[in-house]
């Protein structure tokens, strides 16, 4: 019998690059009970997937040995604490399928984002014994929400570089008291650094960044180096403060989502309205959202005309008209009307929320180039200091060189060989790759994803609600025996007042723009698989298909040929009969989406092919792909797209499926990537495997050049960062540069590797031409 796995998640403090990550993972997957360990540097969460008699207080007690707190994500803790992106959903048993995210477990608080949130849900326990946990380890990175002074890694940082200044004007007046000035300064950093290598060693990290910087500095006070070892130590404190500040933007990035949530919201409720937390909004209330509140919910608009701002969810500028049926998302702002709101998504499940959990999921899931980046550096580490060893060993033994001098060279390789810039290399431009997307309303389920995407060669399109918007407009009025256009609207219109019928409503809509007045018609009826018919100012009206008008009048050679014309356009043509005669033609069609031509062409520019896979008839399918610029395949049943979408594979294209997510579930499951086309909460995450939130297809195209542009940022950071090393590992055995060059050159590495990583959140996507 197979026993039941569960899944817990752990907030984790004072977490806050790629070696801390690895230590705590290679910790706890130690414990017997734990089966699986996954940790998000970005989101400071760790989940374990564990057995159901796990001790899940030993977990944290495990990484509280490493110097961390970790602290178990409850319900009750997330529902009440101030919220971090990343930090608090919880998953239930069954939350996490292979390939899918879902999101019912999800218990997003979504408001009351406090400006506290980098320091992530409230940790039992007292404040004195929080601090003094942070100032115990030297890779201790705490939130840089406040000053950067005021963090207690820092605060390490200044009591080491008052402790070293103190002994170098000791040196000058009491020179007696040298070296051990220069020790005990070294000793205020190098002591939480050398525990945090102790506990590292016993949980199986021995080749830590503390492991190489203890060897390091104790190796150059026994040769007489004590002056430069206490500026090392302090130049890695410095370091790693810096390292942290760069990183951290990472996550205020994320979290400048969660602040968009308003704390509050204008409940109706017995004939007036409340002021009530927007978290507590459930489906179906309905809210008031004045000019210049925050949308506090996803929801339809029940009454009220107004433009709202989307950009902080969508990056569009553009201000979107909203009216009756219309619908909104939280965080974005309503700029002029009063809009009344039916809630559709409680505060777990609005778009901002889907986002921040699908992110943190993201960023949890490695990317196959950090994969091989973390397998490289538990090879590359113990070498390093296998060649540090030769370095000070070999020369002294083989040649007679003096031992002091090859010995300083060696500790100096040590330092350089530090894997920190290489192993945040990927983590970061993948982090920060998800993060830009997600602010523009590309959703991908993990680095894999983000990656592969860069590969894709070929794009095959749903039609209906993918290219086009999934409902007909119309696109032709021909007049007859009526010429006035507008004449024929307002026909057509009355016999359609109160129909919910999409070709209904595509005339009545027609109508409304052109502001046609419309009074309904009498005796209105439908008439069944034929048309409606009715009596509008003494006049029958019959409004039907070119066969069923055709049975009532004679059509005509040319009007025949029109309507044949019409219909290979892909468009669906109605005859309006008045009085007996024809009044005129209305037709309609599906249209392309306005930015579906400039999304092909994009992908076209970026030497992806679009084919068109679609169930309606041919002759619409290749007008529609004919206007588009793309290759039409019609007729198609799902199982057909599925065998389409796995030849085109077979013939070595990298293919990536785009559709509603619903009937084309086998061919999104099918291709290399499977993305979904939708919005707010309707989008289809669990087939896809990328989302593209707001439906523009010219986002498709956007994701493949955010994917290149990362894989292009990956590769700068591991060549800067394996580059600074090559050029001072040779330098250094030159003798040309020493410990502190090599600190400097590894601390700097890294910074430079993080703040390039950052470049990635200034990405808006594809020009427009």
């Amino acid at each position: 019998m197979t026993v039941p796995q569960r899944q817990t998640r752990f907030r984790v403090e004072g977490m806050d690059c790629a070696s801390c990550a690895a230590k705590i993972d290679t910790a706890v997957r130690r414990i017997a009970t734990v089966n699986d360990v996954s940790v998000s540097v970005v989101a400071g969460t760790m989940t374990v997937t564990h057995g159901p008699d796990a001790d899940l207080d030993s977990v944290a007690r495990k990484v509280g040995s490493l110097g961390y707190k970790a602290a178990r994500l409850t319900p009750a803790d997330d529902a009440t604490a101030p919220r971090v992106a990343g930090a608090a959903h919880v998953h239930g048993p069954e939350c996490r399928h292979e390939g899918h995210h879902h999101h019912e477990g999800h218990t997003h608080d979504g408001a009351d984002h406090r400006h506290d949130h980098a320091h992530g849900p409230v940790v039992r326990g007292s404040e004195h014994e929080k601090h003094a946990l942070h100032g115990m380890h030297g890779h201790d990175h705490a939130p840089t929400d406040g000053p950067w002074w005021s963090t207690s890694k820092a605060k390490l940082t200044i009591i080491c570089g008052a402790a070293l200044a103190v002994a170098f004007g000791l040196s000058q007046l009491l020179p007696q008291t040298q070296p051990w000035g220069f020790i005990v300064a070294m000793a205020v950093g190098l002591v939480p650094i050398a525990r945090r290598a102790l506990f590292g060693a016993m949980n199986g990290s021995p080749f830590s960044i503390e492991t190489l910087m203890t060897v390091a500095a104790v190796g150059a006070v026994i040769i007489n180096a004590a002056e430069e070892a206490a500026v090392v130590v302090f130049l890695f404190l410095v370091g790693e403060l810096l390292e942290g500040i760069a990183t951290g933007r990472a996550r205020a990035s994320i979290r400048a989502l969660a602040t968009l949530m308003p704390k509050t919201a204008l409940l109706e409720s017995e004939g007036g309205t409340r002021t009530v937390p927007a978290d507590s909004l459930t489906v179906g209330s309905i809210v008031m959202i004045r000019p210049g509140d925050r949308v506090p919910a996803d929801g339809v608009v029940l009454s009220g005309e107004s433009a709202v701002d989307e950009a902080p969810v969508t990056g569009e500028s553009v201000p979107k008209r909203k009216e009756e049926g219309d619908k909104v998302f939280a965080g974005t702002v309503n700029q002029e009307g009063v809009l009344r709101v039916r809630v559709t998504a409680a505060a777990a499940d609005n778009t901002i929320a889907r986002i921040i959990a699908l992110v943190e999921e993201a960023q949890e899931s490695k990317a196959p180039t950090e994969r091989f980046i973390d397998r490289f550096s538990k090879y590359y580490t113990p070498g390093v200091m296998v060649v540090a060893a030769l370095v000070a060993i070999l020369p002294p033994l083989l040649g007679g060189a003096e031992w002091n001098t090859w010995i300083y060279r060696g500790l100096a390789v040590l330092l350089i060989g530090c894997p920190c810039a290489l192993v945040i290399s990927t983590p970061a431009a993948i982090a920060a790759g998800l993060s830009a997307g997600a602010r523009r309303g590309l959703l991908m389920k993990g680095g894999a994803v983000l990656e592969n995407l860069g590969k894709v060669d070929r794009v095959a399109f749903d039609k209906t609600g993918t290219l086009t918007e999934g409902k007909p407009k119309v696109t032709d009025i021909v007049g007859v025996a009526r010429e006035e256009r507008e004449t024929l609207r307002r026909l057509a219109a009355s016999l359609e007042v109160g129909s919910s019928h999409p070709l209904a409503v595509a005339i009545l809509a027609k109508a409304e723009a052109e502001n046609v007045p419309v009074v309904a018609a009498t005796e209105a009826a439908a008439v069944g698989g034929k048309g409606v018919v009715g009596t509008l100012e003494g006049v029958k009206l019959f409004f039907a298909s070119p066969r069923a008008a055709g049975q009532q009048v004679m059509l005509g050679e040319a009007l025949s040929a029109r309507i044949a014309s019409l219909n290979d356009e892909g468009k669906t043509v109605s005859v309006l009969l008045a009085g007996g005669q024809v009044a005129g033609l209305i037709a309609m069609r599906d249209e392309p989406r306005d930015d579906a031509k400039a999304g092909i062409a994009a992908l076209r520019e970026l030497g992806a092919d679009s084919v068109m896979l679609t169930g309606d008839n041919q002759r619409t399918a290749k007008a529609i792909a004919a206007s588009l610029g793309m290759e039409a395949r019609a007729e198609l049943l799902p199982q057909d797209k599925q065998k389409i979408v796995g030849e085109m594979r077979a013939t070595g294209s990298f293919v990536a499926k785009v559709g509603d997510g619903i009937n084309d579930a086998p061919a999104l499951a099918a291709a290399d990537i499977g993305i979904a086309m939708g919005s707010g909460t309707d989008v289809a995450l669990e087939t896809a495997d990328a989302a593209v939130l707001h439906g523009r297809v010219k986002d498709v195209a956007n994701m493949v050049a955010l994917s290149r542009a990362t894989m292009r940022n990956i590769v700068q950071n591991i060549v800067l960062s394996l580059g600074l090393k090559a050029v001072f590992l040779v330098t250094t055995v030159l003798g040309v540069t020493g410990l502190w060059p090599a600190i400097l050159a590894d601390t700097g590495a890294t910074v430079l590797v993080t703040a390039n990583a950052m470049r990635l959140l200034a990405w808006r996507g594809i020009k427009d031409a």
